[in-house]
């Protein structure tokens, strides 16, 4: 009996040493060195997930690099370099242009040069260092540009005329404008149809002439189309020029000018017509000279309102056409033009072929430029609305 009793005391005890001995170890804390090793693991961890983040960006922005510098699509730098503010269908060319390319995917450096060659040179040198892909350029004077368009030629950058010929630069690609001998003979025959020419008798009709800036070579196409309708009828007499003024450098205005339009014809005016002759019809290349002419006839003349062309399209002169003091405008909607040279942009940023229609009318004294031409209409006040107004163009509180 003591035999046993002793045995389970001992039994007891050991099991006690043992469960003390167990509760001590689960109390003590894990090495200081473990909690190291740990934090190193974690840590190279992290940095390993940042470098393999710093790669991914870092390819990220090669790709981006790769597509700008192989033409994708992707986007983009493109120059848009317009003459000046100070006429209005350079603000809506500017402005249609840069909301097209944008929507496109485009970013534009988008620039008015104030009509001063010195400035227009300077933005173009500033969008090729920039990285510009393309320019798109409506020149101040098509002469002025061929030093710094050689920059874009070293560079690879494609160039694109838009409404006004580059001239004698290998450099111009493409040319982008409307049909600008059509726009000519769609005012000469404005003239002629509503003078009823063809069928005067006896009748003759007195006929000045204004065009635009000489240095502009859409100047030999506005004329030239023009006096393709109404020279014969100057050669046969039914037209008469009392200034004798007909030739393209007799007619030329400076800068496209309102004002100098004006002065010269209140000279014209005065010299010839204050007799009372009767004036009847003015071939105005574009609305700004028109806008001259009409200034001048209001100060300077009392006779019955003669036949005046225009081309634009201006507010201003949309309002003379409804008052009765501009007989129309040719109608050159810069959303088309717009879209089309939108279009030519992406063809060359994807490294295709832009769609032309026409590989033979423009010849800039280095090569005949590739070209796309839209058609223009003519607005008078049988169809303004329709053209202008319904088409949203305009609305009808920009014509009150």
């Amino acid at each position: 009996m003591r035999r046993k009793l002793l045995g389970v005391v001992l039994s007891v005890a050991m099991v006690a040493t043992l469960l003390t001995g167990c509760g001590k170890k689960e109390e003590t804390p894990a090495p200081a060195a473990d909690d190291t090793k740990q934090e190193a693991t974690d840590d190279k961890a992290d940095d390993a997930a940042a470098d393999d983040a710093a790669a991914d960006d870092a390819a990220t922005d090669e790709k981006a690099d790769d597509a700008a510098d192989s033409g994708s699509s992707e986007g983009g730098l493109v120059g848009v370099a317009m003459p000046t503010k100070d006429l209005q269908r350079w603000n809506q060319d500017g402005s249609n242009m840069e909301e097209k390319l944008k929507a496109a995917g485009y970013d534009v450096d988008l620039q008015y040069a104030s009509n001063d060659v010195a400035t227009q040179v300077s933005q173009i040198e500033n969008m090729i260092a920039n990285g510009c892909k393309v320019l798109v350029i409506a020149s101040i004077e098509g002469d002025s540009l061929g030093t710094v368009l050689e920059q874009a030629q070293e560079k690879d950058i494609k160039v694109i005329a838009y409404d006004r010929l580059i001239m004698n630069s290998p450099a111009v690609s493409y040319y982008a404008t409307f049909d600008n001998n059509l726009v000519g003979k769609k005012q000469g025959e404005y003239i002629r149809d509503q003078l009823d020419l063809d069928n005067a008798g006896d009748k003759k009709f007195n006929i000045e002439f204004i065009t635009g800036d000489p240095g502009d070579n859409n100047v030999n196409f506005f004329f030239g189309g023009a006096m393709e309708v109404l020279q014969p009828y100057l050669d046969s007499g039914v037209l008469v020029c009392p200034s004798g003024q007909t030739s393209k450098d007799d007619c030329a205005t400076p800068e496209w000018s309102s004002e100098k339009a004006q002065t010269r014809f209140e000279n014209i005016l005065s010299s010839y017509y204050a007799d009372g002759t009767q004036l009847d019809a003015v071939l105005a290349s574009n609305d700004s000279t028109a806008q001259g002419v009409a200034a001048a006839l209001e100060a300077n003349y009392d006779g019955k309102y003669p036949i005046l062309t225009g081309q634009d399209c201006d507010i201003v002169s949309v309002k003379n056409m409804i008052d009765g003091k501009q007989s129309m405008s040719i109608f050159k909607d810069t959303r088309t033009l717009a879209e089309k040279v939108v279009g030519m942009v992406d063809a060359i940023m994807k490294g295709s072929e832009p769609e032309i229609n026409d590989t033979e009318t423009y010849d800039n004294g280095d090569h005949v430029v590739p070209s796309y031409l839209c058609e223009p209409e003519f607005a008078d006040i049988n169809n303004y609305k329709e053209l202008l107004i319904d088409s949203g163009y305009y609305s009808e509180d920009d014509l009150k």
